[in-house]
């Protein structure tokens, strides 16, 4: 039984839980099934690999740029509270022994529940971001280890959880994200996806008759802004400088270098001579290297799209008929490059927004008093920026500027909303920081307080409403050919 445990908690977190393995795995099947040669197995199974590796080091280097830039604004404003962060609830459950094991058996039979409900059902979807299996799985799991149901209970009802969860957001999305494709056979496979909808929603609202983020015009000597790896770091550098002189001015030159250095750890070691404009040249690095990382996942994500999407033709014919790669949030970012940074600055606008209308509650009705939550950078840059291609599919740049701002409104409220449920299962002071994750955790927390098994029923009974709901959408929204939001747009 050891033996049993340690391969499918190797499979689960080693081979799923990594999401270039994973996707590597399934172009590999995919070639198979499609009958390609060892050659043409070996080559694209590797570029596939290679791709979501060169999202991950891009990734890692915005995430890394990303942590001053928190540190910045939150010293700017002079706010405290909690920053939703996903992987510090997943590190929490991994150190109680149990819930770590179950976590790994919900996993693994979640991902091969997904792709036999695929089969049978109309959600045509294989879910291929693995670190967001291992998040969803961990919340359902630690739930009903609070409700206080059976080891097999646990997995049984974890995994169809996060099956259901795997099929029905990429469901849901596929309109809006036929309309950010241009049609093509990828759908979103990320749990920020409710704030995907608003967003796009949003921009069918607000953005009748604006233009593209993509067509912007610029002056004859601005013109170089119009790339969108350069027009990024140069509205970084600026956001960077400007913080830094907010931050400096607030607090003191010594306090904004110690809180910065604090956030980047490791990183701003022998960053240069030190004092303020030894402060301003690392923020000014900061800003390229943000830019320089979002061009390194722009990169990935083609290379991914090259690879996946043909081979996929092969599942789609053998195995799993029709089916559609649902990949990571950063698959929306070549479609609209300058709509990321749009969305990913509005998101964080909304973010500070929906901080104080939590800060304003707080003083006006102290009885519904909540926890303050501060933008976190991550979700807002990833989420936000997805977001801001949805709206700016559907309603140019007006759009992806509604769109940023509701996403990053819901992630706020959302995330004080789920924080005491959070709590009433051993998460103290803790909040996912995407969407999917909050509401679906409020429903299922509140729904694990019955306790035993009528609490696992009733997660069971959720998943199979989420299924038919899904189901009928897929027929009738996504099977039709409907597309949210009129043609592309043009100049007002």
């Amino acid at each position: 039984m050891d033996q049993l445990n340690y391969i499918i908690q190797w499979i689960a977190k080693d081979i799923f839980g990594v999401p270039a393995y994973l996707v590597g795995l399934m172009t590999m099947i995919a070639l198979i099934a499609s009958r390609k040669g060892l050659g043409d197995i070996v080559g694209g199974t590797l570029k596939a690999t290679l791709g979501f590796i060169i999202l991950g080091i891009g990734a890692g280097a915005v995430i890394g740029a990303l942590n001053p830039l928190g540190a910045l604004i939150t010293g700017s404003f002079g706010v405290n509270g909690v920053v939703p962060t996903n992987e510090a609830i997943t590190a929490i459950a991994n150190k109680i022994p149990a819930v770590a094991q179950n976590v790994a058996f919900a996993m693994f039979f979640g991902v091969f529940l997904s792709l036999i409900l695929a089969r049978l059902t109309p959600l045509r979807y294989v879910f291929l971001t693995g670190h967001h299996m291992l998040f969803m799985a961990t919340v359902l799991t630690v739930v009903l280890y609070n409700a206080k149901v059976s080891d097999a209970v646990q997995i049984v009802v974890a995994a169809i959880g996060l099956a259901t969860m795997m099929l029905v957001m990429p469901a849901f999305s596929m309109p809006w994200m036929k309309k950010v494709t241009g049609n093509q056979p990828v759908a979103m496979g990320h749990f920020g996806t409710f704030g995907y909808i608003a967003a796009g929603v949003t921009g069918q609202v607000v953005g009748r008759g604006s233009r593209s983020t993509e067509e912007m015009e610029f002056p004859q000597g601005l013109r170089f802004l119009r790339d969108p790896m350069v027009g990024t770091a140069v509205a970084m550098i600026a956001i960077y400088l400007l913080l830094v002189i907010a931050f400096t001015v607030r607090v003191g030159e010594a306090a904004a270098i110690k809180s910065v250095s604090d956030a980047m750890g490791s990183s701003a070691a022998g960053s240069g001579a030190g004092g303020l404009m030894g402060f301003l040249t690392l923020m000014f690095n900061q800003a390229l290297v943000f830019g320089g990382g979002v061009a390194v996942i722009l990169l990935g994500v083609r290379t991914i799209l090259g690879e996946i999407v043909p081979a996929f033709a092969g599942i789609a014919e053998r195995v799993i008929p029709g089916a559609v790669p649902a990949l990571d949030c950063p698959v929306s970012f070549p479609y609209a490059p300058n709509a990321v940074l749009v969305g990913f600055l509005s998101s964080v606008v909304g973010g500070l927004v929906g901080f104080a209308i939590l800060w304003t509650t707080n003083n006006v009705a102290p009885s519904l008093a909540v926890t303050l939550i501060l933008p976190g950078m991550i979700p807002h840059f990833f989420t936000g920026g997805t977001a801001g291609v949805f709206g700016n599919a559907t309603g140019g740049r007006r759009g992806a500027v509604g769109g940023g701002f509701v996403n990053g409104l819901i992630i706020t409220i959302f995330a004080a909303i789920l924080i005491p449920v959070m709590g009433a299962i051993g998460f103290q002071n803790t909040t996912f920081g995407d969407a999917d994750f909050q509401w679906f955790g409020f429903f299922v927390g509140n729904i694990a307080r019955i306790t035993d098994i009528a609490a696992a029923a009733g997660v069971v009974l959720l998943c199979a409403v989420l299924l038919v709901i899904a189901s009928w959408w897929q027929k009738h929204y996504v099977e039709t050919g409907w597309v949210p939001g009129g043609e592309a747009k043009k100049a007002a």
